[in-house]
């Protein structure tokens, strides 16, 4: 697919923490451009800063210079409630622990985000289970947690996080408890998202799996830099 219009926008976004009296520059001076369609990596080791970039682009923390444009809204001076509105309406997350409640079925799951939506009963559960559908989890849709396999309720995140049909997915290394096998038909999965048309930022350490991506970013020292394919 064609990259479309920009969904997020970063301009010299700047995070600075203090640790031990002394000033940490988590993000300097970060630039970046992500646009509707596309698939990105984020790739960083340990310290490099992509946690705090990672959280900056998913709402749940704030630059404090800079400017962050996320599907044409500026992201400044919101407050926590209006900030979690934006998540729940533009994010979708898939975080490394899968974050399943474990007494809820897959569907129930998947149907979190729309409660907070305020999404009606039926509208509900036909979005849910089309996204079950769409990660290969038809027919496991009664199943709790306990009764999958770690790439099954990794699909059960992922469908959970497609949803609420957000801007993007946001995905923290989304194969980092799974075993290598599991873990290509995760990205697999991404892929096909990918051609599917969502846009899709991984986050990741590992260069490989950066690799599987369209596109490339890496951010060392909290400075971020296109890598050449």
């Amino acid at each position: 697919m064609t990259a479309g219009k920009p969904i997020i926008t970063m301009t010299d976004v700047t995070k600075v923490y203090t640790v031990g009296g002394e000033e940490v520059r988590a993000l300097d001076g970060a630039s970046l451009v992500i646009r509707e369609g596309e698939f990105v990596s984020i790739l960083g080791p340990s310290g490099s800063g992509k946690s705090t970039l990672m959280n900056i682009i998913g709402c749940l923390d704030v630059a404090d210079s800079g400017e962050y444009i996320l599907d044409g809204q500026s992201i400044e001076q919101y407050s926590e409630e209006e900030l979690a509105r934006i998540r729940n309406k533009k994010i979708g997350f898939v975080f490394q622990n899968f974050n399943l409640l474990s007494r809820m079925s897959a569907l129930s799951n998947v149907e979190l985000p729309l409660i907070y939506q305020r999404v009606h009963l039926g509208e509900r559960r036909e979005r849910a289970a089309r996204a079950l559908e769409r990660v290969g989890l038809k027919d496991r849709s009664n199943h709790k947690p306990t009764e999958l396999s770690g790439g099954q309720q990794q699909r059960v995140a992922i469908a959970r996080a497609l949803a609420t049909d957000p801007a993007i997915l946001l995905a923290d290394e989304p194969t980092g408890n799974l075993d290598s096998k599991t873990g290509e038909d995760i990205l697999a999965l991404f892929r096909e998202l990918h051609d599917a048309g969502d846009t899709i930022v991984l986050i990741t350490h590992n260069e490989e799996i950066a690799r599987q991506a369209q596109r490339r970013i890496h951010i060392m020292d909290g400075r971020v830099s296109e890598v050449e394919s």
